[in-house]
């Protein structure tokens, strides 16, 4: 999961070009197994309802690793697993027809899961991941746009990276098809879903 560090520039001429930056060993003394810790940790979504405002909710049971490679950030991974079955938005009725058949069919598909294929430095502290998003068995590629917020020594010893992030989905994509037609034109829930990330991972051995 390439997600972190400054990406070095080189500077060339049109005669010689130079060697490439060494790399800042701050950001190589990241590079290393992460697990993902739940409750520092939320995936949220927004979508549209009735056309004129929007619902927002999250995902309280999920669980992850990531492999961050400070010396070649291409090379970094991530591995989430998502339990459908935590989905809140503030509503229990609400939360119980997104359990349902209508929606995300919980009983057949308990969890969602995303697992990277590829990451990139966008330069400064950006960086996308792309990976399989996997919803209802459905598997479809999802790029999601990330900003590294630091790292850091919590007050047990351990070390922390920590990022946010944003994406979007058509649900339809991954078979979420349930809607209701609006008397005044329009449909209920939009097929638009705005996710957002706010990650933090704990280094393995810290």
């Amino acid at each position: 999961m390439g997600l972190f560090g400054r990406k070095n520039e080189t500077a060339t001429t049109s005669a010689t070009a130079t060697a490439p930056a060494p790399v800042n060993p701050e950001l190589a003394a990241l590079t290393g197994e992460y697990t993902i810790d739940p409750s520092h940790t939320s995936i949220g979504f927004v979508a549209r309802h009735a056309m004129v405002t929007n619902v927002k909710g999250s995902f309280t049971d999920l669980s992850g690793t990531l492999r961050l490679d400070g010396t070649d950030p291409s090379r970094s991974t991530a591995s989430i697993d998502v339990k459908m079955d935590s989905i809140d938005t503030g509503s229990a009725d609400r939360d119980g027809h997104l359990k349902s058949s209508d929606f995300f069919k919980t009983d057949e598909f308990p969890e969602m899961t995303f697992r990277s294929t590829k990451a990139e430095a966008l330069g400064g502290d950006d960086y996308r991941v792309t990976g399989d998003l996997t919803i209802l068995g459905t598997t479809k590629p999802l790029a999601i746009d990330l900003e590294f917020n630091g790292s850091a020594t919590d007050p047990f010893g351990n070390e922390r990276v920590g990022f946010e992030g944003k994406a979007e989905i058509l649900r339809s994509e991954w078979g979420l098809t349930w809607n209701a037609a609006l008397e005044t034109g329009g449909v209920l829930v939009s097929d638009k879903i705005k996710l957002n990330f706010d990650i933090s991972a704990i280094k393995s051995g810290s």
